[in-house]
């Protein structure tokens, strides 16, 4: 009987106190700083890169880079399938 009293007090001082300190909140990121600026092309050479969707090359699924001085970043440019194409 005596064990179950101090086993009950023992909890009970448990919950009272809790388990380790205060939360702290961690500093919201700023998501605007953690992406690589867009390339100035105006001063850029030509490096467009096409991405394809298949390895033929005849399915263009998006572009990233600089052509003739004008950014094209469009579609999805996660695939195996990529032309450099430096004269646009």
């Amino acid at each position: 009987m005596r064990t179950l009293v101090l086993g009950g007090l023992l909890s009970a001082a448990l919950m009272a106190v809790g388990c380790g300190g205060p939360v702290e909140q961690e500093e919201s990121l700023d998501l605007g700083t953690q992406k690589a600026p867009l390339p100035d092309c105006s001063i850029s050479p030509d490096n467009l890169r096409n991405y394809y969707s298949d390895p033929g090359h005849t399915n263009l699924i998006g572009q990233f880079g600089c052509c003739s001085g004008g950014l094209y970043n469009w579609g999805i440019k996660s695939s195996q399938y990529i032309d450099f194409n430096a004269s646009c």
